[in-house]
């Protein structure tokens, strides 16, 4: 005896708990399988580029925090290394450096956050993601020292940055590096020795080489699909080529 199956359709959001933004994601489903996907966005879209059209250069730092508010510094770089391009502005070894160790930073609290989120949807509920915010927490307030802000920084400036680390900056620093491979470690007997994440995650949504580079995916889930690149290495900014 054959079951007969069809599809049907579910609506996720624009509002919804597990988008954890306005999105909107329409599924066709056969079962728990998906089998197409409809994803609409834009609903965060604010103009950005037709705003900085009526301010100067320096104005429009603040809009590039919220382009992804998770990694902010990162958004600033890349704004302030455009200006410096166009304008031929050299920023100072002592700044580039700086903005290298705040963008590392950063990238270490969005991928807390990126990982226990993820693992908080697979169903692991609560406890992984409430580890790497509370290590997530150690690099804001890092950035609080630095620039006065948690999320929104607004710490990079064109040839430069706003302002000098306090002293106190670089012990901190230091001690969170020193303690961060200790974190990998139970961060990995958290996921990896996880039933729950590991059957809900294995042999999912398999991004090939092949797609990777056809579709210009970049970043870690472009070294997790096996291949071996990374722009601070093949083309460095800031201090990552000293």
């Amino acid at each position: 005896m054959t079951v007969q199956t069809e599809p049907f359709v579910v609506n996720l959001g624009p509002q919804h708990p597990s988008t954890h933004g306005v999105f909107r994601l329409r599924l066709t489903l056969d079962g728990e399988k998906i089998i197409d996907a409809d994803m609409v966005m834009g609903y965060l879209h604010r103009s950005m580029e037709k705003l900085a059209e009526e301010r100067t250069y320096t104005q429009n730092i603040p809009f590039t925090d919220r382009t992804d508010y998770l990694a902010a510094m990162t958004g600033n770089l890349a704004y302030v290394i455009a200006v410096e391009k166009l304008c031929g502005i050299e920023p100072p070894e002592r700044a580039q450096w700086l903005r290298t160790i705040m963008c590392e930073l950063q990238r270490i609290a969005s991928h807390c956050m990126a990982v226990g989120i993820f693992a908080n949807d697979c169903g692991a509920w609560q406890t992984p993601v409430m580890h790497m915010l509370r290590d997530r927490e150690k690099v804001l307030d890092l950035f609080e020292m630095a620039c006065g802000a948690r999320l929104t920084l607004n710490y990079m400036r064109i040839g430069g940055v706003s302002r000098d680390v306090p002293p106190e900056f670089m012990p901190a620093a230091r001690k969170l590096i020193k303690e961060l491979p200790k974190k990998l470690n139970e961060y990995e007997d958290l996921l990896l020795e996880n039933e729950i994440i590991v059957e809900r995650s294995r042999g999912i949504g398999v991004l090939t080489p092949e797609q990777a580079m056809a579709h210009s995916v970049s970043g870690p889930m472009l070294r997790a699909s096996g291949v071996a690149w990374d722009i601070r290495k093949a083309d460095p900014y800031a201090a990552y080529d000293k």
